[in-house]
């Protein structure tokens, strides 16, 4: 398991496919080097709507590079251009080798400067749509389970792109992907 890209923005506008103008730092942009890792997140990262993204619990948002070939191409269906890239689905953590199904709340990612604890699923809104470029983006991430999930900082400290990683198992009750979706259904 390695860390893809590392990835930070600060909150801006955009204009979604509406034409509404919307404020979000859903536009994540990998960083070289290494990026510190404090108990909110990472150094260079804002949230634009703190009351459902960011705090303790929600500190680091990471998500798998497998998913990038599935959006690529109902990107390209939907007939949105550009290219992704590491971060366009909103991640601090592009990660390969970690899929939502092998991942358990409480689980611990141990990278060589700090140590996240999986804490919950990431739930997309109407801004993953605007960014994505498509109405149904949200939709199609609640049907596949390709969610991602959000992490707690418990030793700060400091990560960077190319690091390798190791997942400790925590109590293994509760799943990401069920977790999910038992909160998509209702």
């Amino acid at each position: 398991m390695q860390v893809v890209s590392v990835n930070t923005a600060r909150a801006e506008h955009f204009v979604a496919t509406d034409g509404q103008s919307l404020a979000s730092a859903i536009r994540k942009r990998a960083r070289s080097g290494p990026v510190n890792v404090g108990p909110l997140g990472l150094d260079g990262d804002e949230q634009a709507d703190p009351s459902v993204h960011g705090g303790l619990s929600k500190a680091v948002y990471a998500y798998p590079q497998e998913h990038y070939e599935f959006w690529t191409t109902v990107r390209g269906q939907a007939k949105v251009a550009g290219a992704l890239q590491p971060g366009d689905c909103g991640e601090n953590l592009t990660l390969a080798g970690l899929l939502e199904s092998k991942v358990w709340i409480g689980d611990v990612l141990r990278f060589a400067g700090c140590e996240l604890v999986v804490s919950e699923p990431r739930f997309p809104c109407f801004k993953f749509n605007a960014h994505m470029g498509f109405n149904q983006a949200a939709k199609l991430m609640a049907q596949s389970g390709w969610c991602g999930f959000y992490l707690a900082v418990r030793r700060e400290g400091s990560i960077a792109a190319g690091e390798a990683f190791e997942l400790l198992p925590g109590p293994r009750e509760v799943g990401i992907v069920e977790l999910f979706k038992a909160k998509m259904r209702k």
